[in-house]
């Protein structure tokens, strides 16, 4: 018998900047899905030993490591709260954000159609 689904509150917010646990790169959450919203197939590329639950929060990233900036998709338990205080220098972060105030991007205002 399957267990039932329990949504979970997001631990991390919109413009908080966070690093992985284990792989050294860090960025900054523009959206969040309440569970897992991605395909088998990238779930399943991910090594067995580190797959994380499908049940919790996944966070989208602005991201970057050492050598470049890119997108991610990233489970709540692989993730920690960045305390460095640096800027992410992602080209992508003043397309969704305005300052950094207090460790934290100011999300732009949505505009409605």
């Amino acid at each position: 018998m399957r267990k039932p689904f329990t949504m979970r509150q997001a631990k991390f917010s919109i413009g908080q900047i966070v690093r992985h646990k284990f792989y050294p790169f860090r960025g900054v959450i523009y959206d969040v899905d309440p569970s897992f919203d991605n395909t088998d197939e990238w779930w399943e590329s991910i090594p067995e030993d580190i797959r994380p639950n499908k049940d919790q929060p996944f966070y989208h990233l602005l991201a970057e490591n050492d050598e470049t900036e890119y997108v991610a998709y990233v489970s709540e338990q692989n993730l920690l709260s960045d305390e460095s205080g640096e800027p992410v220098r992602h080209p992508q972060v003043a397309e969704f954000f305005g300052g950094l105030e207090d460790g934290m991007y100011r999300p732009l205002a949505v505009q409605e159609h």
